[in-house]
Formats: C-alpha cells, sequence, structure tokens
C-alpha cells in the first residue's frame, strides 16, 4: 500500500536543534501561539510523568520560500525543509520554554512564557510573584537548560541555595536531586512525527489535518492565500499583519495615524477577503486561490506571467484597501448611520463588506464623497438589520459583485444599491417582518442595533433624561459603570412576583430600554405604574412626549398588561428602526 507519508521518530532535543537552525518552520495555514501558560505547565507536567502528549504531523517543503520561523530572531536556514501541520502550539511551547525564547502571540506581540518547578514535589506552576521570592521553587525553568550547565552542576547548585535557608535531610536532597535529574532529561523525551510528502499540496494537506486533528480548525481559503502571498509577495503578507497589529493599540500622542478604531480588530484574513472582493469582484475565495496560482480556469494550465498579473490586480487592490483615508472615511460612514462601536457589530461580515463596496463607489464609480457616506451607512444599516451575510455570505456578496460588475458611473452605483435595498425594505418588513424578529430576548439581536442606531440618528434623548442616547454611547468615554444600562421596563422580580417565570419573556428586546445606570439603580424593582409618576415631574409636556416617542413607549403603556406593552412596543420599536433609516435618504 502506498502512502503519502512516512513516520519518523525524534527526542525533544534533536527537534529543538532543528527549530534552532530553521530546518522546521512555521507554515502560513496555521495559526499564530495561542495556548495560555496554563495549558504550557499542563503539557510540561504529562511528560514529567512520562505520560504520551501526542505526536506532530510535518510537511516536507518544496518550496524555497513562504515559510515562518518559530521563535524570534534570525535562523541557520532561511528555508526550512519542514513544515508544521499539526501540534504547532506543543512544540512552540517548548521550544519557548527550553530555549527561553519569546513568542508571537495571536494579537502579534512577543510574549514570553515563564514555567516554575518545585524539586521537592515535583509540581509545575505559572510563575508568579510568591513563587519568585519561594526559594524551594526554580521560577523559570527555561534558565537550567539556557546556563549550558550539566545536570550534576545545576542539582548541587540549587541544593546550596535551598539549603542556606531550609535545613535538608539526606532523604529530602536526595529526592530533589532524582527529581532534578528527572526534569533536566525532559530534553530526551520522546516524539514520533507523521511527514507528509513534499508533492502533496495545499489543499490536501488541509483535508489530512482536518481528518487527524477532530479539535482542530478547518482550514479554508483564505489560509491558502495568506501563504501564496508568503511565497510570492511576501512584503504584502507583511502589509496586511502590520495594519491589523496597529488596528489593536489606539497610537500614542504625536504618533503618525493608524488603523485603530471602535469598530474591528480585523485579522489578515478578513482584509484579504476585501481586497479579493475589489480586486476580482469575487466574494468566493476558492477560485480566486486558483487564480493567483497562475492558473486558466478554462484548460487548467498554470502559467508565471500569468500568476504575476494576477498579483498586480490584488497589490493594487490592497493598496486601496489599507489606505488610511479610505479606512477611516468608511468608518465614520458608520458613526454617521448611528453605529457607535464594536458593541453594535453583530456581523464583522456586514462590515468589511460595506467597506469592499465604499471601495468600489470611491474608486470605481468615483462617487462623491458626501453622496458615498450617506449611501454606505445606509446600506451597512441594511446589511445589519437584515443579516445580510450571516448565511451564505461569500454566495451573497458574489451577488452583489456581480451587479456592480463593470459599473463605473456613480448614479448607477447608487442605483443598484438603492434597488437591492428597496427589494427587501418593503412595506411589508416594516410592519410584519421586523416586528416579529424583536420577538427575541438576544442580547446581540442586529434589530436592537438597528434600533440603537436609529435612536442615534433622530437624536434620541436618554430615556428619563436629558442627555443623548448617542452622546453616552460613545466609545472612548472610560467610565467604571457603563454610562448606559439596559434596563427592563417591567422589572424582573415584579414580573416573576406576579406569576411569569419565562425568563425569555421577561428578557424581551421589548422590555428593555437604555437608561443612565442612577436612574436604573433608583427604579430598581418597582413596578411602571409606581416609577413613572415619580419621574413624570422632572420634565415639561413637550419633552415628556418626544422621549416617549423615540423610545417606542405606547400611550400610558406603564398601565397596560404585559403582554398587550410587548405587541403594541414591537410595531413602535419597528417604526423607530424605519423613521432612523430614512433619514440616510
Amino acid at each position: 500500500m502506498k502512502t503519502c507519508f512516512k513516520r519518523v521518530d525524534y527526542d525533544l532535543s534533536n527537534l529543538l536543534h532543528y527549530l534552532d537552525i530553521g530546518d522546521i518552520g512555521l507554515p502560513d495555514i496555521q495559526r499564530p501561539f495561542v495556548w495560555s501558560n496554563a495549558k504550557v505547565r499542563d503539557l510540561f507536567d504529562s511528560m514529567y510523568r512520562g505520560f504520551p502528549v501526542g505526536y506532530f504531523l510535518f510537511w516536507e517543503n518544496a518550496q524555497t520560500n513562504g515559510a515562518k520561523q518559530i521563535g524570534v530572531g534570525d535562523k541557520v536556514h532561511s528555508a526550512p525543509s519542514r513544515l508544521i501541520v499539526d501540534g504547532q502550539q506543543r512544540l512552540t511551547s517548548l521550544y519557548a520554554v527550553f530555549r527561553g525564547k519569546r513568542v508571537l502571540d495571536e494579537d502579534y506581540r512577543e510574549r514570553k512564557i515563564e514555567i516554575a518547578f518545585c524539586p521537592r514535589t515535583g509540581a509545575f506552576e505559572v510563575a508568579d510573584a510568591a513563587i519568585r521570592r519561594d526559594p524551594e521553587w526554580i521560577p523559570n525553568i527555561s534558565e537550567l537548560w539556557a546556563s549550558g550547565n550539566s545536570s550534576f552542576k545545576m542539582v548541587k547548585g540549587f541544593l546550596k541555595t535551598l539549603t542556606a535557608k531550609v535545613e535538608l535531610s539526606e532523604e529530602e536532597e536526595e529526592l530533589i536531586s532524582h527529581n532534578l535529574d528527572r526534569l533536566f532529561d525532559l530534553q530526551k523525551y520522546p516524539f514520533t512525527a507523521l511527514e507528509i510528502a513534499a508533492t502533496v499540496d495545499e489543499e490536501q494537506v488541509a483535508d489530512i489535518f482536518v481528518r487527524i486533528n477532530s479539535e482542530g480548525v478547518k482550514l479554508n481559503q483564505a489560509d491558502f492565500i495568506l501563504t501564496l502571498l508568503s511565497v510570492f509577495w511576501d512584503a504584502g503578507r507583511a502589509e496586511l499583519e502590520q495594519f491589523c497589529r496597529n488596528s489593536r493599540q489606539p497610537p500614542a500622542l504625536g504618533s503618525p495615524p493608524s488603523p485603530f478604531n471602535h469598530f474591528i480588530e480585523p485579522d489578515p484574513d478578513q482584509m484579504l477577503r476585501v481586497s479579493v472582493a475589489l480586486g476580482f469582484s469575487r466574494g468566493r475565495l476558492k477560485s480566486v486561490y486558483q487564480v493567483l496560482r497562475g492558473k486558466d480556469l478554462d484548460n487548467g494550465e498554470f502559467s508565471a506571467d500569468r500568476r504575476d498579473a494576477q498579483f498586480e490586480v490584488l497589490r493594487q487592490a490592497q493598496a486601496k484597501v489599507l489606505d488610511l483615508t479610505c479606512w477611516h472615511q468608511f468608518l465614520s460612514a458608520l458613526v454617521g448611520a448611528g453605529y457607535r462601536s464594536g458593541e453594535m457589530i453583530s456581523s464583522q461580515n456586514a462590515l468589511l463588506y460595506a467597506y469592499a463596496i465604499y471601495l468600489i463607489g470611491r474608486t470605481q464609480c468615483k462617487v462623491p464623497e458626501h453622496q458615498l457616506q450617506k449611501v454606505i451607512g445606509r446600506w451597512f444599516f441594511f446589511a445589519s438589520l437584515t443579516g445580510r451575510y450571516t448565511s451564505s455570505p461569500e454566495s451573497v456578496m458574489d451577488g452583489d459583485l456581480n451587479r456592480l460588475r463593470g459599473v463605473s458611473d456613480a448614479a448607477q452605483f447608487m442605483a443598484i444599491l438603492d434597488e437591492l435595498m428597496s427589494s427587501q425594505l418593503t412595506g411589508d418588513f416594516w410592519t410584519t417582518t421586523l416586528p416579529a424578529a424583536l420577538n427575541s430576548s438576544s442580547a446581540r439581536n442586529p434589530e436592537l442595533f438597528a434600533y440603537v442606531a436609529a435612536q442615534n440618528r433622530l437624536n434620541a434623548p436618554v430615556l428619563f433624561s436629558h442627555k443623548k442616547v448617542s452622546d453616552l454611547l460613545d466609545p472612548s468615554l472610560k467610565t467604571k459603570k457603563k454610562a448606559l444600562e439596559r434596563h427592563h421596563l417591567f422589572p424582573r422580580a415584579w414580573l416573576q412576583g406576579e406569576g411569569q417565570e419565562d425568563l425569555k419573556v421577561i428578557n424581551q428586546m421589548a422590555n428593555y430600554a437604555l437608561l443612565e445606570w442612577p436612574d436604573n439603580i433608583d427604579i430598581s424593582d418597582d413596578p411602571p405604574a409606581v416609577y413613572v409618576p415619580q419621574i413624570r415631574p422632572r420634565f415639561s409636556e413637550n419633552e415628556w412626549a418626544r422621549m416617549h416617542e423615540l423610545h417606542a413607549l405606547p400611550d400610558s403603556w406603564e398601565c397596560m398588561a404585559y403582554d398587550d406593552f410587548l405587541v403594541a412596543r414591537r410595531k413602535l420599536m419597528a417604526d423607530i428602526v424605519r423613521r432612523g433609516f430614512e433619514t440616510l435618504r
């Protein structure tokens, strides 16, 4: 029987050597280092006890570049001969601890892992301040191997330090010596690796990974396109990663502009999707992967010239996608539509695809910015409200891009988007579909976020307050308590006292309103028939009426039966959403 892999046995010291010289590398289809220090501690504990900790899956590398190295720093071999497909987290953990090396975590930050060991008990722990002060512990076992000392010197040195502070019996010294020798000998721990042949392509490797690793995240087309970027356009991959890294931290005072924002911390594959949509007018990535490899989709032949030409298309698209002026102008369109932060974003797909459509309008159709801001704000409001990119997002985006393919006129661009929106946002949607969708207790419902966005558009005051909803949703406000809290209009305790035990009914969206937290505390568990008359004198007749109107509260709602209130308020909430959306025309 012919197989596409072979079995190879290693001990840990050999694996570490191959990592040191760069002979084993991390392929771009794998994820960053995401294990917690506690999980690394558990790995060392299992190895120390002699338990099996799994095998590795390597892939022989036929390429001369396109793979990342584990750790930070230069390697002897610039191109590894074996890539890690399965076992990256374990091998990175071992390398980081045995070599005392920093690794890059999922937020692109350098991170050092420190695992402590108690020779008297054989226990491992994540190092903390108390452990670092305790002479019974070696606070960072990396120092044992990094020092280059023999196990004899290491044992002798530890016992000398400990006996200066603690009296030890001969039996205790022997136990400590034995446990330290066992720890030191972990570098001889045996591993087995299955090595896949270099002739196996990326799709097959991904299929193998999924089949053998039940806990693995399925590798997708974006992973493979990022791999191609590393092989044929490493600078482009680096630009993507730098953009995403910078989006996670606010820039220091006086530093240049950055992609940091309050809506999304994008990953490279997400920004890649935007570039593919803009450059190739495709939502599906599968065919783009083949195109970027230089494949003619008609005859199946590969061509280096074709590959280079397609990468040039991607280069030009990515330059626009990562342009900070475009990025921030697009995000300002979301603010203009009433959305203030990531807490109001139910679908990152809706945001990213709206950005692609914004760029098409800006660069391809030359829509004036003041018009583009409104139409994109309206498009995002619509896409988020209707969950347009929730089910089969790539297929839906493909359809939208097909409608815009070849369009170069601003008026036609806006007409197509308006037609797509009006075909779904019919009269029945506002009067029947939306009120039914509001019959939910979900705290992250797109209809609820659209309702709050509409209140922002309509300059609604906070309920029972003279402040604006939009002001207190400002993401730049950093307070110990949230300025606004979701409050039960009919309090939970009171409803339960009335015999209503179903939390899905009690926590209906229609039973919530945004209040300032002091008011929320003051209202406590009083029914609305009690607390509303106490609050009413604070406001004029016009203020009271406007507040009730913009919070979708029926007349004399405080005296209504709870079930009747929910039905009536859902209809009014739907109307607020409609009114907010129409302000974007």
